[in-house]
């Protein structure tokens, strides 16, 4: 089969490898839609974190936001998800240790990540071998656009709950990317009032086109009441910026992260009495979102600027958006494509 390889910083090709089999407890998946992430990025690009831990080596094959079909399943595993329509997790934990026993497998210390971490080959290929136990079924409501963006929706509605927002309450998002906006639509859908900030036009253009007035920068952001914080960008000073927006007593949600170190000054979050969370993994967010996808309660398929073939990847990963774009931050595969 196809898939897209990564030998070395910078280094993308799509080459003949071979179609894998289904393990037991696994099943092979066709793809049909895979997103590229800001970590494919940090892949190609040689400075994810996990390359100086040693989680992660070349040559890897990246692909973590998935949809696609069951077409083969491994010994003990139910027969009856061949054919089905899914996407998975992207968190696989031992599933033996004690944090895997209470659920927090995402956070397991020997876990793999799929196309990211632990040599588990990634989704920008034609097919793809999970565990059954990491699927979840896609209702029909849910095509394969909407399947691809299972994932990341599960980060940011991780991030809207974390937020704690009722009915009224205001909330704002730094940061009008991808992982940004999902979190916007997420806690509309709770009823708060919900503000954004960024840098450029273009991006708060497009947010606004979305719904979301209240798009502002530094220079035009009201100085209102911020019962929450999410912090979505990859800026090293946005959560002391988030930190010092918040209410007293309000939440502040940590979901982007930098390339280098953010700091904070801890006197200011317990003087002020803040709650600030950290959100790592979409995996206890990935049923709701799909809920929420079928009811059309959140409906984010206008992020998707664009579909492209295997071929296209390198282009993408290197910031070359594909020819007649749409404004949206997030650029989506069909590996059946040329």
């Amino acid at each position: 089969m196809r898939a897209v390889v990564l030998s070395g910083p910078g280094v993308c090709a799509v080459e003949e490898v071979p179609a894998p089999i289904a393990a037991p407890g696994e099943v092979v998946v066709d793809v049909e839609r895979v997103g590229v992430c800001g970590t494919d990025v940090e892949l190609f690009t040689g400075e994810l974190s996990y390359f100086e831990t040693g989680h992660s080596t070349y040559p890897l094959r990246p692909g973590h936001e998935w949809s696609g079909r069951v077409t083969a399943v491994g010994d003990a595993v139910d027969p009856a998800w061949l054919g089905l329509r899914v996407t998975g997790d992207t968190m696989l934990g031992d599933r033996t240790c004690r944090r895997c026993r209470r659920g927090r497998q995402h956070v397991c210390e020997d876990r793999q990540e799929v196309g990211i971490r632990g040599d588990r080959p990634g989704a920008l290929a034609e097919q793809l071998a999970v565990p059954a136990w990491s699927l979840h079924e896609l209702p029909d409501p849910v095509d394969a656009t909407l399947g691809a963006l299972v994932e990341p929706g599960g980060n940011a509605w991780r991030a809207a709950r974390a937020a704690g927002v009722a009915s009224g309450d205001r909330a704002l998002v730094v940061g009008p990317g991808t992982i940004g906006l999902l979190t916007a639509m997420f806690l509309r859908a709770a009823g708060a009032e919900v503000h954004l900030l960024g840098v450029t036009g273009a991006s708060l253009g497009f947010a606004r086109g979305l719904g979301f007035a209240d798009a502002w920068t530094r220079d035009t952001l009201p100085d209102l009441p911020f019962d929450a914080v999410v912090d979505a960008s990859t800026a090293p000073g946005s959560p002391a910026l988030a930190l010092d927006l918040v209410e007293p007593g309000g939440r502040v949600v940590c979901i982007g992260i930098a390339g280098t170190p953010s700091t904070i000054d801890t006197r200011t979050l317990l003087l002020r009495d803040v709650t600030a969370v950290g959100i790592l993994s979409a995996s206890p967010g990935l049923a709701p979102t799909i809920a929420a996808y079928r009811s059309g309660e959140v409906d984010p398929r206008p992020l998707v600027a664009a579909t492209v073939g295997l071929a296209q990847v390198g282009a993408v990963l290197a910031g070359i958006r594909p020819e007649g774009s749409g404004a949206g931050p997030k650029v989506h595969v069909d590996p059946r494509l040329p």
